[in-house]
Order: C-alpha cells, then structure tokens, then sequence
C-alpha cells in the first residue's frame, strides 16, 4: 500500500474474527498546545481514503488542509476497501450471499477504528468527517457514543426519502465490479450541459490510475475495475424507499451539513428534512456551496469545501480561514 510522505499507516484488528482494518495518519506540524486534535474521515459507497480525503491535487489534498489548521487526520478504508481486508464472501460468485459492508458492520468497524484513535493519542473525543452514504454507519456511532464525537462534518450525506408506495428495494448481490469509466460518469452526470467540467479528464485519469491501483485484480478484468460490496448501494437504494439505519434526533454532537448546488443525491428537501432531524444538535449548519456534485471534494470547488469543513470542525470561536 502507497503511503505519502510524513504519513503513518496502522493495520488493526476489526470486529470480525482474523480480519484487519487499514488506517492512515498524517499528523499536523502545527505546534501542539495541550491535547491534540483528531479528525477521522469515514469514507462513501465506491473509494477509499487514498481516493478522498489523501487524494492530492497539484501537491494539495483535502487533509493537508486540516493539518495545516492543527489537526491530525486519520483515513478509515471499511472491510473490501483500499487497504483492508477483503471479505472471503468476495471470493465467490456475487450473487451467493448478501450484500457486504452493511451501515451496522461498517459501524462495528468504526467503533474499532475510534477506541484505536483514542487510545493512540490519548484523547477522549474524536471529530468525524463522513461522504455520502458513510453518513449511516457514522450516525449509528454517534447516537450510541455521544461523548466521543466532538463534532461531524455530513459532506453531501444520504438522507431518509419518502416510502414509495407498492415499490419495494430491489435486492443486490454481495459485490460488483466499477470501472474508472464508471467513475468518470458520476464526475458528469449532474452538471448542466451549458457548464464546463468540474473535473479535467486529465485529471481524472491520474485520479483513476490511483483508483484501479485500490485493487490488485483489477486490471485482470475487462474492462478494468475494482470489486466493491454492495452493502452500501443496498441501504442508499432503503434510505431512498423510507428506511434509515439509524436516527438522526439521537445524535448530540455539533453537525454541518454541507453539499454541492448540483448534487443530485441531496436535495434540498433531503437536507432540510436531515436538518430538522437533528433536534438535540447543539450546533448545526446547513451548508451549500455552489457549481458542486456529489464527489465535489474532488472538484473544481473542492478548496471551497475544504475551508467550511476546517472552519466548523475548529469551533465558533476562530477567526475565518484565509482563501489560499
């Protein structure tokens, strides 16, 4: 596994007997007054922390950027991601077993990773940063460790949609294969025609040569791709027909939620129904921040991104970050 500079890399035990969890850090050269600060990045349904919070553009990545505010960063991959272990229902035909990296199990995972963190840097709370559909395992967590979680960061999280009358979930097999060329489509399915790309296509194959690296097979396949479990697919696919893993109104931490103007997996319907949900949320923003799709950490207004993150998970009580 390819670690950058100055970055330590730990291989844990995870809940599930005889497999291991990969977690990456990348301390801050801040000087450190008192205890230290932590931030913990729980990645979405497709890539891992490599391809997110890691990922550098023109020598800059989205951790860098909290470091340089004071804090150590830590990349979460879950089980049949990036540097964890594969599941060994991923070495047989997908359509034998149900759909793997369920929110519940990823929750078990992280709880693993947090008493790993804490522990390591002798601290008593932990600040998160979740994408996407990683919102689900991380609320499990949070409702059932409030005192752990400073605060949460929901980057274009997956929200609760009506129950679709006489329409139920359709049922997934354990995993599936994802191309880079799968991957280019998200980065240009939700921005307007009249609109230039929010991503170069130069950029993307750099990003995407990274990405098949995630998976030593991947370039056994045609065309070239990376195994996923479908665990969450399934439960984005159940949030959408009215099913939830987890509730909102039991979470106690200070959230943000922040999404792009052109994301088309949060709406603003989504957004102001999660907003409203969080009832024992001390301190809660809803963020959006314009010309942004759902992998905008990855984008153009990706910086933009960066600084909202930084500026809450530092507190209310800072001056405002500079525009770099």
């Amino acid at each position: 596994m390819h670690s950058e500079a100055g970055e330590q890399v730990f291989r844990i035990p995870g809940p599930r007997e005889g497999m291991s969890l990969f977690l990456r850090l990348l301390p801050t050269e801040q000087p450190k007054s008192g205890k230290s600060r932590a931030v913990l990045y729980v990645h979405g349904a497709t890539f891992p922390s490599a391809l997110s919070i890691a990922y550098r553009f023109g020598g800059r990545s989205w951790r860098d950027e909290l470091c340089a505010v004071g804090f150590d960063v830590w990349g979460l991959d879950f089980y049949g991601f990036g540097g964890s272990d594969r599941y060994p229902e991923m070495e047989q035909p997908a359509d034998q077993h149900a759909p793997l990296c369920t929110a519940v199990d990823a929750a078990e995972q992280l709880e693993c990773a947090v008493n790993f963190i804490l522990t390591h840097q002798q601290i008593n709370a932990v600040s998160l940063i979740s994408h996407s559909w990683g919102a689900l395992p991380v609320g499990i967590f949070a409702a059932k460790h409030p005192a752990v979680v400073d605060r949460w960061v929901l980057f274009a999280p997956i929200t609760k949609r009506a129950a679709r009358r006489y329409e139920m979930p359709a049922t997934l097999p354990a995993w599936r294969l994802i191309s880079a060329e799968d991957q280019w489509n998200r980065f240009v399915e939700d921005v307007p025609a009249h609109e230039p790309p929010v991503l170069s296509r130069v950029e993307f194959e750099a990003w995407a040569t990274t990405y098949l690296d995630t998976d030593p097979r991947s370039r056994s396949r045609s065309p070239p791709s990376v195994q996923t479990p479908t665990g969450p697919f399934s439960e984005i696919i159940k949030a959408w027909h009215g099913v939830l893993p987890w509730d909102p109104a039991a979470v106690q931490a200070p959230v943000a939620i922040i999404r792009g103007e052109w994301d088309g997996l949060i709406t603003d319907e989504d957004a102001g129904w999660l907003y409203r949900a969080f009832a024992k949320s001390p301190n809660k923003r809803d963020i959006k921040i314009s010309r942004g799709t759902h992998l905008m950490h990855l984008e153009t207004m990706r910086r933009a991104l960066w600084r909202e993150s930084a500026s809450f998970l530092l507190g209310d009580d800072v001056e405002p970050l500079p525009v770099r």
